[in-house]
């Protein structure tokens, strides 16, 4: 039961609304074992320096990015944070499961009634069309001593996070080509001598799975060897193949499948977690700060609108973000398939997070017409009068518009904010011009968004590997490149709410990749 506490206080940016079209059934099993994930404050003091110390050198060649070792001493949480946790959870019968200074994180396991005491909140059985789970409303509440040191609470509520950003092409579709990941990266001129070896891409999936057989098929039909794939564990969440290619498990299989055929050298870490706040941001924060596998790019196909996301979880996922810029690691993100309304049609104007984080590179989509190997055309995919998807792409309510966008024309926010703009950069995502995957043991040609992410993460990870080092946080080396040729420039079409045009767009950004000349430019700072 919630004590409401006088002396407790809200934690800010954790309240909680009902997921509309949703039901409460009753409480939440009071002996059910539930794990929570507290996110804490960095060591007093330090802030964001490490992207200010980032961004100070004028070079690429000239920035250090911190060792995942050196990370915690510096830009950690403090060990009296840790302690002051540690007394809590004993004060509220709750158990200590793991904790990480490097990444702010302290595990807290007990039963729903203890959690429930803890953080004075009420947990109900919620069910919605989707299926169930344990939810909450209102605020988290602390013990002021302990809500100074805390950005989230994540793991009391249960909903579904996030979506996937892809869309199957249907039967029928009238002018309909397809293409494999090789031909859309030779269109786009990635890098012929770089395969990304030595790099390691990581993929975050929150459900479904890839099968070894699959895979096998796919890059033997290729030509191409089967890339070193390494499923990595979550908060319990495994390599979970469904059976079913319509699911999470094309998502799955779209992201090693083009991931893998444009990086062919590169090792590919997919890390599966729950989709939840708590999943989604640990297994970032897992691949982040992986010193086993090191991933220099990191590639996000799933997302949800802005107003979907507790603010805390958002601050959660910037603080991680922030970590990834420190340490080198470039993190892309599809911005989306239901165009300028990322929360569905007649919703109003928003724009879908993690993609519109100033500190990731946010993917838009379009639709791509090949004459041979080269180029005939390329526009915005917008499928939404014949019912169908196109790319995300707006301005954010929640993110102030960053130093790098300065010069873009980025527009005022749908609330007159002046926001951050999305995407940043593009690729084919049209499933009528998308790409030949296989899943489930079966073929089956997909686009979204969901197909742009990994197409660029393989394009980091060659670059990384001309470069000999990461280019972690790249965003604003892609825009003082606007002008110079690296990027074909999307002036057609439009996405439900916002036009193409000659440089940025909130559409298709910057462009989609001429990859050689932005390796070329970027080697040569």
């Amino acid at each position: 039961m919630a004590t409401h506490g006088p002396d407790l206080e809200d934690l800010p940016g954790s309240h909680r609304t009902p997921l509309p079209g949703a039901r409460s059934t009753g409480p939440a099993a009071p002996d059910e074992t539930a794990t929570v994930t507290v996110v804490l404050r960095r060591i007093p003091g330090t802030g964001v320096a490490p992207i200010r110390e980032f961004l100070s050198a004028p070079r690429f060649t000239d920035r250090r990015h911190l060792g995942r070792e050196e990370f915690a001493a510096r830009y950690g949480s403090a060990p009296d944070d840790h302690a002051a946790l540690r007394e809590f959870a004993v004060a509220h019968q709750l158990r200590v499961t793991a904790e990480s200074r490097e990444r702010r994180t302290v595990q807290l396991s007990g039963t729903v009634a203890a959690l429930s005491s803890a953080f004075d909140v009420v947990l109900q059985r919620v069910e919605y069309s989707g299926g169930s789970f344990r939810g909450r409303t209102g605020h988290v509440r602390l013990p002021p001593a302990i809500r100074e040191r805390v950005i989230a609470v994540l793991g009391l509520d249960t909903r579904p996070q996030a979506r996937t950003h892809l869309r199957v092409l249907g039967p029928g579709t009238p002018g309909a080509a397809s293409y494999t990941p090789v031909q859309v990266g030779d269109a786009y001129d990635f890098p012929s001598a770089e395969s990304g070896e030595g790099q390691c891409i990581g993929l975050l999936e929150l459900g479904g799975g890839y099968t070894a057989a699959d895979l096998s098929q796919y890059f033997s039909g290729l030509g191409l060897p089967v890339p070193t794939v390494i499923p990595v564990s979550v908060d319990g969440a495994t390599n979970s193949p469904s059976g079913s290619p319509s699911g999470p498990d094309a998502e799955v299989s779209l992201d090693v499948e083009v991931a893998g055929a444009l990086a062919p050298g590169a090792t590919l870490a997919v890390y599966f977690a729950p989709n939840t706040d708590q999943g989604f941001l640990d297994a970032l924060s897992t691949a982040v700060h992986d010193t086993a596998r090191r991933p220099s790019v990191v590639s996000v196909s799933w997302g949800g609108p802005e107003s979907s996301w507790t603010a805390q979880a958002r601050a959660a996922f910037e603080s991680v973000l922030e970590d990834a810029a420190a340490l080198g690691v470039t993190v892309v993100a599809s911005a989306g398939d239901d165009g300028a309304d990322d929360a569905g049609p007649g919703t109003g104007l928003s724009v879908d997070f993690p993609a519109s984080s100033p500190e990731v590179v946010a993917c838009g989509g379009t639709r791509l017409i090949l004459r041979g190997p080269a180029i005939s055309e390329e526009v915005v995919w917008n499928d939404l009068a014949t019912g169908g998807g196109a790319t995300g792409g707006g301005v954010s309510v929640d993110f102030s518009r960053p130093s790098y966008q300065s010069d873009a024309g980025v527009p005022a926010g749908p609330n007159g904010f002046v926001g951050r703009g999305v995407p940043d950069v593009a690729g084919d995502a049209d499933p009528a011009t998308g790409f030949q995957i296989r899943v489930d043991g079966q073929a089956i040609v997909v686009g979204g968004t969901s197909a742009v992410a990994p197409l660029w993460a393989a394009l980091f990870a060659c670059i990384n590997q001309l470069l000999g080092g990461p280019l972690g946080f790249v965003n604003p080396r892609l825009y003082a490149l606007a002008n110079s040729g690296v990027f074909h420039d999307i002036t057609s079409g439009g996405n439900g709410g916002y036009e193409a045009g000659p440089g940025w767009d909130a559409c298709s950004g910057l462009g989609s990749p001429s990859g050689t000349r932005l390796a070329d430019a970027l080697r040569s700072e």
